[in-house]
């Protein structure tokens, strides 16, 4: 009888340590299939769209996030800047209203955004693709002009662009700062790489 129950004993010690490795061997088998889900950096760089969580960026800042291998500026304006970019003088900008097709049908006036606040552009300059500094106070040194609105500034060559993107005339860049497709998926989450018309 003894021997009965050191056979039992054996029996329930393997069965628990089949249980614990069953359960070991479908996490280890779980956890690279649930990862497949997320796209791959390949998907990402071919134009899986990204999300920028805003809450966190203040007023006045930049912050940037990478979609398509290539930076996207999301900028917090102020009331200040907003003011001082629908201000500016229209007959010092290249395309004022922006009507090369440099962003989305969505993305109107001159603000270039959804938004009046949030500002999206991508940070790549419209002439030979460098990428241009985030020059956001008025009279700024270094960018070449006088009454400078603020906005971004490519030392490279010397293009200017205000704070929407928009390109000053007589600079070497042709266009505006592209918009990239995007859209608000909450108040402080913008999902770049989706059209708002998608949603």
């Amino acid at each position: 009888m003894a021997d009965n129950g050191v056979n039992k004993g054996r029996r329930r010690l393997l069965l628990g340590a089949t249980t614990v490795m069953g359960a070991v061997g479908a996490v280890g088998v779980a956890v690279p299939f649930v990862s497949s889900w997320q796209p791959s950096a390949k998907a990402r760089a071919a134009g899986a769209p990204v999300q920028a969580d805003v809450s966190k960026l203040e007023p006045g800042q930049r912050m940037t996030v990478e979609w398509r291998g290539r930076p996207v500026w999301i900028i917090n304006r102020t009331p200040e800047m907003i003011e001082r970019t629908e201000g500016f003088d229209p007959s010092r900008l290249a395309d004022p209203n922006s009507e090369e097709p440099q962003q989305p049908n969505y993305v109107e006036g001159p603000l270039r955004s959804i938004r009046p606040e949030i500002g999206v552009l991508i940070g790549i300059c419209t002439h030979l693709g460098c990428s241009p500094l985030f020059r956001p106070e008025p009279n700024a040194e270094g960018v070449g002009t006088d009454d400078w609105p603020g906005g971004f500034f490519c030392p490279c060559h010397g293009s200017r662009f205000d704070l929407a993107g928009r390109v000053f005339r007589n600079v070497p860049a042709p266009t505006n700062l592209e918009v990239p497709p995007y859209r608000f998926e909450s108040d402080s989450v913008i999902v770049v790489g989706e059209d708002e018309e998608a949603a």
